[in-house]
């Protein structure tokens, strides 16, 4: 597997633009991906019982397993907004369809940004016009869906004869039930909507699912995966691990970029009973606040991650659990460890604390992702509807 630099238009047939439009002050806030054929298509939502309109309409217009386009905007999410929300997501795709000569129901529709208010309809439209001329090779679309993220979250891999890209926001109301907060990836393999369902699904369950900044699941949550053939059929098993990479890889990168945060938390669960009870295990421990707080201190205070196991609903024994940040062990089949005080709050002090915990009573194992919590988490949700 060859990385490679860049993001979505990496891929064959796939161009983008990312401008702003006014809904955000100075910042980039609008974007269109485009497949210059019909792709199948497939995605992944929130769990979450409040949906934004635009994951509705997409919801819908992906019944048949195609698209073509993506449409969308940050600083205001659309949700909460009523029949006036999904009349105005589907104008949005009916202006981006007719700029782009395609059906209605292949353009897909996507917002993030502030719940309760209106998408600004009269700035959008002027967005839109015009928009098929803007698309290109070399555009900004990983930076126009971002919200109070600070960097893009972009990852594009080669594999034998195909690639596979793709983009996510996301730093705050971080804990997918499903996906991530919005993710668009893109392949030119030649994949069914049917096992890019299965595939993507399966990709999601590992990455965007195992991934926590403050425990709120987003009413935007869509991760939407395009697939337009042009490289020929690819070899599943080298497709979908090629998959996960990317989904990782972006998941990593919003942990990191988890609103204030100055760490990114993995912490792997090993040897557990079932891996029902390694996921449970896994993102209980990176979801613990009191935990989060210790690794912003880098206090190696490991009773937190005794009582946020313990507190996972997963059946273990305590007695037979070990804990090591990095490769230094601090607890030993449940008790602590003799362990270099000084010693562990240095490893503690790097960008990315690395947690395993063996549970010695089992086979199973699974990876969550997460980041520190610090004072300027607060200050940031705080002052956001301002």
């Amino acid at each position: 597997m060859e990385i490679v630099k860049g993001d979505i238009t990496k891929v064959k047939g796939i161009s983008a633009v990312g401008k702003a439009i006014g809904i955000k002050k100075n910042k980039l806030d609008f974007g269109v991906i485009y497949s210059d054929r019909i792709c199948n298509a497939a995605a992944v939502y929130t769990q979450n019982s409040v949906k934004g309109a635009p994951l509705l309409v997409t919801k819908e217009h992906l019944r048949d397993g195609k698209s073509q386009a993506i449409v969308i905007n940050s600083g205001v999410a659309n949700v909460c907004t009523g029949e006036k929300g999904i009349t105005d997501a589907k104008e949005t795709a009916e202006l981006a369809a007719n700029e782009l000569n395609v059906k209605i129901e292949d353009v897909l529709v996507a917002s993030t940004g502030l719940i309760g208010a209106y998408l600004p309809m009269d700035k959008i439209q002027e967005g839109i016009s015009g928009i098929k001329n803007e698309l290109s090779k070399d555009s900004n679309i990983a930076e126009a869906i971002l919200t109070t993220d600070s960097l893009k979250k972009e990852v594009c891999v080669k594999e034998d004869n195909f690639t596979i890209a793709g983009i996510a926001k996301g730093a705050g109301m971080v804990h997918p039930n499903m996906a991530t907060m919005l993710a668009f990836i893109c392949t030119d393999a030649e994949i069914s909507s049917e096992e890019l369902q299965k595939m993507i699904k399966g990709a999601v369950d590992i990455s965007f699912n195992m991934t926590t900044v403050d425990m709120d699941t987003s009413t935007s949550d869509m991760c939407v995966i395009m697939a337009n053939g042009y490289a020929g059929k690819a070899d599943e098993e080298k497709f979908q691990n090629a998959l996960n990479y990317v989904c990782a890889g972006l998941a990593k990168k919003i942990a990191i970029d988890g609103e204030g945060a100055t760490k990114l938390i993995q912490v792997e669960v090993k040897n557990a009973q079932d891996e029902e009870s390694a996921k449970r295990l896994a993102k209980a421990v990176v979801s613990s606040n009191l935990f989060k707080c210790a690794v912003y201190g880098n206090d190696p205070n490991w009773g937190r991650i005794l009582c946020a196991i313990g507190n996972s609903g997963a059946e273990f024994e305590e007695l037979k659990v070990d804990v090591y940040f990095g490769d230094r062990i601090i607890v030993k089949n449940g008790v602590t460890a003799d362990f270099d005080y000084d010693g562990v709050k240095k490893v503690m002090s790097e960008k990315t604390l690395n947690v395993v915990i063996d549970m010695k009573q089992g086979k199973s194992q699974a990876t969550a992702y997460g980041c520190d919590m610090t004072e300027e988490y607060i200050k940031i949700n705080a002052h956001y509807h301002t």
